[in-house]
Formats: structure tokens, C-alpha cells, sequence
């Protein structure tokens, strides 16, 4: 059904999942994985109490390649032994959306699986969500993997 699936990872546990849950999708279609981590594209500015200090740009850049490196290894870990053929992106932008509904239509991917905080209410509101903006500015189908909640037992 599906043959090329894109998995978008932040490096959070609860990417870690939606990873898992792709890979073993992946597997189960015969398909192979697109892995990306979006690294963001601006310099941090931090105001200190009397002076304005910037991160040092290629301190930043390797911090940022550094977290890239560890969720996409991660992604490696799962796919290898599941015998998933993985592609590995990394790409500095400013709109972490934007760049995962492109890169879905650029490798003419057929799913996007990706996780979500799962979040509600005004707390969803306010915060936002690339989950939430990838799937209404995207045609092609999404596949949400949201966090188990706890059943409480009455």
C-alpha cells in the first residue's frame, strides 16, 4: 500500500515512538523511510542582565548537527535490524512545516508519519503544532501517533 513513508523526528521520546511505529509500518509494506530532522535556521539570542550575547554560530551549528546526528542514528537503530531501507536528511530552516510537507512532495513520498503531544484545549492553542499545520497544508495522507494515555480505573 504505502512504499515510501517520510518520518519526521525532533529526537524526542515521543518521536522515538512515531519512529517505531513507522519502521514497523514500513516493514509490513515492503516500503522504504525518508528520516528527517529539521534543524532550525536563526541564531538564539539570550538578553543578559546588562549585555546582549548571541551564541557563537558554529558553536550552534554543531550543537544542532550534534542532535541531528543522535535522532537520526536512532532511526538507524530501528530500521537496520528490521531489514528497512533508510534515507537520513537533515535540513536547517525556519518553518519546520514548510519543510516537511516539501520534502514529503520532493522524494514523492506517500505517507508522513510523525507524532503528536496530543494536545487540547487552549494549551493546543496557544502552543501550536507542526503535527497540526502539517496535516492542513498537506495532500498527502498523515499518520498521527499520539501518546498513550492512562486509563484511570474506576
Amino acid at each position: 500500500m504505502f512504499k515510501h513513508l517520510l518520518i519526521p523526528t525532533d529526537g524526542s521520546k515521543l518521536s522515538e515512538a512515531a519512529i517505531r511505529a513507522g519502521i514497523n509500518l514500513a516493514r509490513e509494506n515492503d516500503a522504504k523511510v525518508t528520516a528527517l530532522y529539521v534543524m532550525p535556521d536563526y541564531r538564539a539570542i539570550i538578553y543578559g542582565a546588562d549585555a546582549l550575547l548571541t551564541y557563537n554560530s558554529a558553536e550552534f551549528e554543531r550543537s544542532m548537527n550534534s542532535k541531528a546526528d543522535t535522532a537520526l542514528q536512532f532511526v538507524d537503530q530501528i530500521a537496520r535490524p528490521e531489514g528497512v531501507p533508510c534515507e537520513f536528511v537533515r535540513i536547517a530552516s525556519s518553518s519546520v512545516y514548510q519543510t516537511i510537507v516539501q520534502q514529503a512532495q520532493e522524494r514523492h513520498c506517500d505517507l508522513i508519519c510523525m507524532a503528536s503531544h496530543g494536545r487540547k484545549g487552549i494549551s493546543g492553542i496557544l502552543l501550536g503544532s507542526e503535527t497540526q499545520r502539517v496535516l492542513t497544508h498537506t495532500h498527502i495522507p498523515v499518520l498521527v501517533h499520539r501518546p498513550e494515555v492512562a486509563s484511570e480505573t474506576i
